[in-house]
């Protein structure tokens, strides 16, 4: 007998909404072969296209009363619904099963919260299995879940993990597993347990390699990086030669090291494999040219990429901008527009930074006027970006026209900034006060910049009410403002210094926190305590960078202390960072010079291969202070026989001379001060005062009383001073006192002046005079300084 039925049922599977389905079917044989065609079909597939189709199987299902029991009918429901993103209806299918939740079950649940980016979810699924049933997790769940608390940064949990991993003894089951924990580990930063995995791994396949790679790039490593991606082609096999994800990792840790040569040698591998046709790897390939500056070989990679987004045009003319290629950016913005893309701030923010590193103050009004006309300009990061061009321009009242008084918290912190920066500090401490008196809450940079302004202007007294108020707003937590105060408290006197130090011994350090303290302990000649905390910094195992190798020299050279230059030389300067690194190899070369090491001075000098002005002025100012004239005129020669932008400067001239001075070289001398105006200089107080000794020393006298009388620019009391003491040491009373008076006009307070007169007057029997300027130095309140001797207790 055979008969039918219609059963309609309801069920809610999202949002609350309910679906009603019509069914009709036989109770004959023909339903299970019907039930098994569905079922098949339903199995098979791997995305659903619609909710509506999903949920028409779903109905179906339910109505065979298989729904509840069948864990693959279960699991597949789950997965659908999560590719649909739509987990909250996967956890509703997984709650409505009777049957026994085995762990491919429950790794379908967990998938489905993973696969959707919701990794709390996702780890307390797996608590809850923990928790309520007898189950291990197996070599699918470890990595979903150990991977879900690397991005909530969750190391307690992933290595709990970790050690369940070792205790059911699926480590070497696959290389998933090794590999999540290897990705784990780096995103958590500590990258030294990833390569302890890494290396206990028998089987380790590129995602492995990969995870490793990346974690040393993303944690500053990118030497191991690259070295990892070198040993990788040198020992892996075909299936596990690096994929695009390991090439762009490659790629960056070439652009972080600068490493222009290793970069084109990757480059070649990615074309000759096909991966470098990858739009992914063409964009990594011209970041790393972009980062190492070799600009034709970023254009041509920045051409080869097929489609071009805002991401990649804003790439390529910030990399114009950086490197000052003005033009260049402009054209690549204009050829953008044309292409048809409209510019974001971002963008139009990477132009006006490359015109801000420029000085192209007529291109930056310009780009400034094209703004406007476009209605580009009112966006408040473009707002900012312009103040900022103005302000590195030093156009002053362009930046505040631009702010306009607007009343905006991002903005006035840039006007507090940009003044600091740039020296006004009063301008500073009026806007940050300004910004407090409204309400805001200035910023950390601010903060830093009000703090350093206080510090240049020796407001102490201000300064301590900023600490004060640091402190209220819980901001000393922010590194940058503990390492701005230390700096403020260092550079005053000892009991100011104590407080740095309390500082120091209290923040949260970084290596500029260091640096600070370093300074400060040098600034105040306090070398010991300086290799003291050096020695601490090194211990702790915080790498010196080129400012601290800097400062240290520095201390090295004031203290005349070659045995510890040397060691620093020795133990932390490769003969790389010489050759390349031209203010490190200078400070060596300033180093060796006063330590009395001239030799040594001039080997690492000949050493560089490029030298800025200071280089040479530096290595002048060495053969000056040894006395060798000769070679310093020699080298100041050679400067001017460069052909290359280093011209001397003031400093040049000022250190040729004092070497002409201390060897008596006058023809040479007048030569050289002769030489100032060819290269548009003028001479400065220290230049005249330099010539008038030269001349003094050798007796010209009055040629160098005329040089004086005919300085354009107005003597100071040092300037009289000097040639009154040529005029005392060649007897030449009559000048002497002649100078004296003007000497005494210029320093009426500098009691040498008073005696040397007074002297001159007695050596020429001129008794009365002699006792009027006694007596007029005592009306004056001007006190002769009483001398002493160091060897005194």
């Amino acid at each position: 007998m055979m008969y039918r039925y219609k059963k309609v049922i309801s069920i809610g599977i999202h949002g609350g909404s309910k679906l009603s389905i019509s069914h009709s079917y036989s109770t004959t044989g023909t339903i299970s072969h019907h039930f098994t065609h569905h079922i098949n079909h339903f199995l098979s597939i791997r995305s659903p296209k619609t909710l509506q189709s999903l949920t028409k199987y779903h109905a179906y299902i339910i109505t065979t009363g298989h729904h509840s029991t069948n864990v693959f009918i279960s699991s597949k429901l789950i997965s659908l619904y999560a590719y649909l993103h739509k987990p909250v209806s996967s956890k509703h299918v997984f709650d409505a099963f009777d049957g026994d939740k085995d762990i491919f079950l429950w790794n379908s649940l967990i998938k489905a919260y993973f696969s959707n980016g919701m990794y709390p979810q996702c780890l307390e699924c797996y608590a809850s299995m923990r928790g309520f049933t007898s189950l291990f997790p197996n070599q699918f769940t470890v990595p979903m879940i150990v991977s879900a608390c690397a991005e909530l940064g969750d190391l307690i949990n992933g290595t709990m993990v970790h050690g369940l991993v070792f205790k059911v003894g699926i480590f070497q089951e696959t290389s998933a597993v090794g590999s999540s924990l290897v990705y784990m580990y780096s995103k958590c930063r500590y990258v030294e347990n990833a390569q302890q995995v890494f290396d206990e791994m028998r089987l380790r396949d590129v995602v492995a390699w990969t995870a490793l790679i990346i974690g040393y790039v993303q944690n500053g490593e990118s030497e191991k990086g690259l070295r990892c991606v070198c040993e990788m082609y040198r020992t892996c096999g075909e299936d596990e030669r690096p994929n695009f994800r390991t090439l762009e990792g490659g790629f960056q840790a070439c652009g972080d090291l600068d490493s222009v040569y290793a970069g084109r040698c990757l480059h070649g591998v990615s074309l000759k494999s096909g991966l470098g046709f990858s739009i992914a790897v063409q964009s990594s390939i011209f970041s790393m040219y972009s980062k190492c500056g070799t600009l034709e070989e970023a254009y041509m990679s920045f051409c080869e990429v097929p489609i071009k987004d805002i991401k990649l045009w804003t790439s390529i003319i910030g990399v114009y901008g950086k490197f000052g290629c003005v033009k260049q950016s402009l054209d690549k913005f204009m050829e953008m527009l044309f292409s048809g893309i409209d510019p974001d701030p971002m963008v139009i923010s990477c132009v006006i930074s490359g015109l801000s590193n420029s000085t192209c103050v007529s291109f930056g009004k310009t780009f400034h006027g094209f703004l406007v006309r476009r209605n580009y300009h009112e966006d408040h990061m473009v707002h900012v970006s312009l103040m900022t061009m103005y302000f590195k321009f030093g156009l002053i009242t362009y930046a505040e026209n631009v702010f306009n008084g607007v009343l905006d918290k991002e903005l006035m912190n840039t006007m507090v900034h940009r003044y600091g920066k740039l020296g006004y500090g009063i301008k500073c401490i009026e806007f940050f006060t300004k910004m407090l008196n409204l309400g805001m809450n200035p910023d950390s940079y601010s903060l830093v910049s009000v703090i350093s302004s206080c510090s240049k202007m020796g407001e102490m007294n201000l300064g301590k009410s900023l600490h004060c108020y640091a402190v209220k707003r819980f901001m000393t937590e922010y590194t940058s403002v503990s390492n701005s105060l230390i700096d403020m408290y260092g550079n005053t006197n000892n009991e100011e210094l104590m407080i740095a130090r309390k500082l120091f011994c209290t923040t949260k350090k970084d290596i500029i926190t260091w640096n600070t303290m370093i300074s400060a302990y040098i600034n105040s000649k306090h070398y010991d305590e300086a290799f003291s905390l050096f020695n601490k910094m090194v211990f702790q195992g915080i790498k010196p960078n080129l400012a601290t190798l800097i400062s240290m020299l520095s201390a090295c050279a004031q203290m005349g202390s070659c045995e510890k230059g040397e060691e620093i030389h020795l133990n932390y300067i490769d003969q790389e960072m010489i050759l390349t690194n031209v203010t490190l190899a200078t400070s060596l070369v300033d180093m060796y010079a006063k330590c009395g090491k001239l030799e040594k001075s001039e080997n690492i000098f000949n050493q560089m291969r490029e030298k800025d002005v200071i280089s040479w002025n530096v290595m002048i100012s060495s053969y000056a202070m040894h006395g060798d004239a000769t070679s310093a005129i020699e080298t100041f020669e050679k400067m001017e026989g460069l052909k290359s932008n280093v011209k001397p400067n003031e400093l040049t001239f000022l250190a040729t001379l004092s070497a002409c001075n201390h060897a008596g070289f006058v023809k040479e001398g007048k030569y050289l001060f002769g030489r100032m105006g060819d290269y548009g200089l003028k001479p400065t107080l220290k230049h005249y005062s330099c010539m008038v000794d030269l001349l003094g020393r050798l007796g010209n006298l009055y040629e160098a009383e005329d040089l004086v009388l005919t300085m354009p620019i107005v003597p100071d009391g040092g300037l009289w001073g000097t040639l009154l003491s040529a005029c005392k040491t060649h007897n030449n009373p009559e000048m002497g006192i002649r100078v004296a008076k003007r000497a005494i006009e210029c320093d009426p307070k500098n009691d040498g002046y008073y005696v040397i007169i007074s002297n001159l007057y007695d050596s020429v029997g001129m008794w009365e005079e002699a006792e009027k300027m006694r007596n007029f130095m005592k009306e004056r309140g001007v006190e002769k300084a009483v001398g002493y001797s160091s060897s005194n207790p």
